[in-house]
């Protein structure tokens, strides 16, 4: 055994031999299983170390500490595991998204620093396809809001491709940042990225303002009737807020005037109702259920944005991690 004959991993395996087993123990904690498993591999092979080859090695290995002085980490590993300890299972998930998103490809992320108006009046007269690619690969309340702000006639069709995209290939993403390039200067990856899909466009529509994701569905509808079907069973409706608990539907109707839940509850469900009257005072119920009563016909539309707009209010307490919501499932008059 000849120093200038061993490779790198040889040395190791000769040093750690060398430091004993207690060493050896502590310095593979820090080694990843297959480190592992390859140098012990080799130090098995290994039954005599010349004197003048351990000298050797151990003057290598103090040549190196000089010249490679300092802290080596993992930088990526680090720095994952630092956000999954953030606090807040929702906000590290987040962080955690926005991480691995910059670091497997930094492509469109321009546009999460732009104003979700400007990013419309840039994308309004790219093709649908494009623009839905582009909206994908935002965080979903952007991409919300680059929504409200495009034009309508193209509202409906941007949000039917999101719900039909998977992965996008590199190949597309360099086709997007050369449509974009000159004014926003945006670096594709290499690897696929999965984005869209009927998750996404669910998320975006739950965040839509001033009843708009009714009124895309609907267009939706005319194209592909399975597709808003299946966005709107998986969307937060007013009807799912009857599994909240106690104290975080009083949270919610705290911030409701009964007028406006007495217009909520036109065609809400009897369970419903009820679930909201037991988290009322004895006297606000009473009132309600007499409005109720002699309320006449209203528009459906208008009932569903108003029961949107409390399922608004409750979006934005999960934002905020003040209660945790699940997730479920025009103008005649009722």
């Amino acid at each position: 055994m000849g120093i200038e004959t061993l490779t790198g991993l040889k040395r190791v395996a000769v040093l750690l031999i060398c430091l004993g087993e207690d060493a050896a123990a502590k310095i593979f904690e820090e080694l990843s299983d297959d480190e592992i498993r390859q140098v012990t591999r080799t130090m098995a092979s290994i039954d005599h170390i010349p004197m003048d080859v351990k000298e050797r090695v151990f003057s290598s290995y103090r040549e190196s500490q000089t010249k490679f002085a300092g802290l080596f980490v993992k930088g990526d590993e680090f720095a994952r595991k630092a956000i999954e300890s953030t606090p807040g299972d929702k906000r590290s998930k987040f962080l955690l998204d926005q991480f691995l998103s910059g670091t497997e490809t930094k492509s469109l992320e321009t546009i999460a620093l732009m104003s979700p108006r400007m990013v419309a009046g840039l994308l309004e007269g790219e093709h649908p396809q494009t623009v839905a690619l582009v909206l994908s690969t935002q965080y979903i309340e952007h991409a919300a809001e680059i929504l409200t702000h495009l034009p309508e006639a193209i509202r409906a069709d941007v949000a039917y491709r999101i719900s039909k995209i998977e992965k996008v290939s590199p190949v597309v993403l360099n086709r997007i940042e050369d449509a974009l390039q000159r004014e926003i200067g945006l670096v594709t990856g290499t690897a696929q990225k999965k984005v869209g899909g009927v998750e996404a466009i669910v998320g975006i529509l739950n965040h839509m303002k001033n009843n708009l994701d009714a009124d895309i569905l609907e267009e939706m509808e005319q194209t592909d009737p399975e597709m808003a079907e299946e966005i709107r069973k998986k969307m937060f409706t007013f009807e799912n807020l009857i599994a909240l608990d106690g104290r975080s539907l009083q949270m919610i109707l705290r911030e409701v005037n009964n007028d406006s839940l007495t217009l909520a509850l036109k065609t809400a469900s009897e369970q419903m109702k009820e679930k909201i009257f037991a988290n009322m005072s004895t006297r606000a119920a009473d009132m309600i259920r007499d409005d109720l009563e002699v309320m006449g016909p209203v528009r459906l539309s208008e009932v569903e944005l108003m029961q949107q707009s409390i399922v608004k209010i409750a979006l934005k307490r999960e934002e905020e991690g003040k209660l945790v919501l699940g997730s479920g499932g025009g103008d005649e008059l009722v």
